[in-house]
């Protein structure tokens, strides 16, 4: 027994709820797939309509956006059936056995991780550095990559977990912004010593960001890590702050971004943004971020 949860905010996922309808009714158990509007500007709902019409589908519709962390908490505790399955609106189901393959894996496995992957062409240039970034990850997520270090390559872009572990942890609401909900999520897993199975069931992300939106969605991001940087504990970031650190590097670091910043924002927004300038710019922004 199934319960799918759909997060979304000003996005059209109709054909992603039409395939899950589809492999739920070819599953031979009951399911629901459950749509969660959070905040959507009044004239987008309409394009989600298809969930107020297919049997088994329901849409909730959410006002005011209340967050990437409280919508899927809300989804949870509106869920009928003991496992339940997070999707991301912007995924795209290519796999005939999606769900098939969860419902085998949740028989013997209370959070598994299905992954998630990028095309192999770009459509839109605008989008060129946020296609680079995650061209350059999927790299390392196939699942027996991820399974080696289970609890760091945690998502919530496309997971299943057991009803009453997922409660007893939730998503963590103090986090309103973007970024690190799913990470201080994967830690708590593994705090508790929870397994977590991945495997290969990835869905094809396409809601990629131009650069612009990127760039402010990862400084956000990089402002909300340092608010919680002693409970994250260890990322490859913070790691590279410590050793800078350790080596008095620091300010020397931070004298180059400043002199460098303007010069590599403008790579960065340009036609051939360079990933190796991003991480720079990353590493000086959450540093500056402390020393305010």
């Amino acid at each position: 027994m199934l319960s799918i949860l759909i997060p979304v905010k000003n996005f059209e996922c109709r054909a992603l709820v039409e395939e899950l309808h589809k492999q739920g009714e070819e599953l031979g158990c009951p399911f629901e797939i459950l749509v969660a509007e959070d905040g959507t500007d009044e004239n987008m709902l309409h394009l989600n309509a298809t969930a107020d019409t297919l049997a088994n589908c329901r849409r909730i519709v959410k006002k005011t956006n209340i967050g990437r962390a409280a919508i899927r908490n809300m989804l949870a505790a509106e869920a009928l059936y003991p496992s339940l399955i997070f999707i991301d609106c912007d995924a795209v189901i290519e796999k005939d056995d999606f769900l098939a393959e969860y419902k085998e894996a949740l028989q013997e496995h209370k959070v598994v991780c299905g992954g998630l992957y990028h095309s192999e062409s770009l459509n839109d240039s605008s989008c060129i550095l946020r296609y680079r970034y995650e061209k350059e990850a999927d790299k390392s997520r196939d699942a027996q990559t991820r399974n080696k270090a289970p609890y760091d390559k945690f998502t919530s872009f496309n997971f299943a977990i057991d009803k009453e572990l997922f409660n007893s942890i939730l998503f963590d609401t103090s986090i309103t912004r973007y970024g690190y909900e799913d990470v201080l999520f994967g830690k708590e897993l593994e705090k508790r010593n929870i397994g977590i199975l991945h495997i290969e069931n990835r869905l094809l992300h396409s809601g990629l960001e131009d650069n612009a939106t990127f760039i402010a969605k990862t400084e956000q991001a990089l402002e909300t890590l340092a608010g919680i940087k002693q409970r994250i504990g260890s990322t490859p970031l913070l790691d590279t702050v410590k050793r800078l650190e350790r080596y008095n590097l620091t300010w020397l670091f931070m004298a180059y971004w400043r002199c460098s910043r303007r010069r590599l924002k403008r790579n960065l927004l340009g036609k051939s943004p360079s990933l190796l300038k991003f991480n720079i710019y990353k590493l000086g922004f959450y540093i500056s971020l402390n020393r305010q």
